[in-house]
């Protein structure tokens, strides 16, 4: 086991250097001057001189490199070029609701998908069964934003239950935060659980028609065992890796989302930023988001030693 997270982990090493190289790349291969296009269309020279001292632009190629990756092995992301802040800190800013939008989402997602998939692998080409597939086409097929639209208009203008927009923080209490995450999170989960369903479903019906299932059928095993420990376990595999991939595309989806429900997380910060071309925030919040996703695949990848013991021979 010891040996093959050692090989995941070394596995990861060429895996972030590309990122690093092609984060630190992103302002270079952009066509023209980057301090002028930092700088905007009504910059003067001296802005853009200036600029392009701040940015280290001025510098051979290589050298640049070199001081960015050592500011960046010292978790320095440089300034931001409007409000002259550090990087670090607007993101850290940014970092809790798009976290927690994230968490519940999944966690939402996952309650709703599996259990729908198990009873439609179970219930297999009867009416629930077609109920389901109908209800995860219908998900894939309707866009984020007409969902959250839709849930504002229902449950926010008409009903009142839930705010129409904003995020409260923890430091407010969990049940207001996780009140004020209740739309978002329905909003992404309504896409992203059709994935993981329709996965499940898939899986579970391998695994079903295996004879090592038809002989517990036979011996009488409880439905519920057969289907929670028998059946799920060996098809953990591939559930764990859709939600794996779910998450990574939940990321793009947290932009969407945050700005139909005007929550300052860090999707509203990536969006203010390319309208601004303040490029050392992009840079930085692409760097966190490709470091998250690093993390999520190497907990992904270490999840299927624990539902496969071959793997970790």
């Amino acid at each position: 086991m010891i040996r093959y997270i050692a090989l995941r982990l070394l596995a990861l090493l060429p895996v972030a250097g590309c990122v690093v190289i092609a984060v630190f790349m992103l302002l270079h291969l952009s066509p023209g001057d980057p301090a002028a296009m930092v700088a905007g269309d009504l910059a003067s020279p001296e802005q853009i001189a200036r600029i392009r001292a701040r940015l280290h632009l001025d510098q051979p190629l290589y050298l640049q490199f070199a001081i960015w990756l050592i500011n960046l092995l010292h978790l320095d992301l440089g300034f931001s070029v409007f409000s002259d802040q550090p990087v670090a800190r607007l993101i850290a800013q940014r970092l809790e609701p798009t976290l927690m939008l994230a968490l519940t989402t999944t966690i939402l997602s996952v309650a709703i998908a599996v259990p729908l998939g198990i009873l439609a692998a179970w219930k297999a080409r009867r009416p629930i069964d077609r109920l389901a597939m109908g209800m995860s086409v219908l998900g894939f097929s309707v866009p984020a934003f007409v969902v959250g639209y839709g849930l504002i208009y229902v449950f926010s203008i008409n009903l009142g239950w839930f705010p129409v927009q904003g995020y409260k923080p923890i430091s407010s209490g969990l049940a207001a935060c996780l009140h004020s995450l209740t739309l978002p999170s329905v909003t992404l989960a309504f896409v992203f659980s059709a994935l993981v369903a329709r996965v499940t479903r898939a899986a579970m019906l391998e695994i079903l028609a295996e004879d090592y299932m038809r002989t517990a059928r036979a011996k009488g095993a409880a439905t519920a065992r057969l289907l929670w420990i028998h059946a799920l376990k060996n098809a953990g595999v591939p559930v764990m890796t859709v939600i794996g991939v779910s998450f990574a595309a939940l990321v793009g989806g947290v932009v969407v989302t945050e700005s139909v429900f005007n929550i300052p997380g860090v999707g509203r910060l990536t969006i203010d930023a390319i309208l601004h071309r303040d490029y050392p925030i992009v840079q930085g919040v692409i760097l966190m988001f490709s470091a998250l996703l690093i993390l999520i695949n190497l907990a992904v990848d270490l999840s299927y030693a624990l539902f496969d013991p071959r793997i970790r021979s």
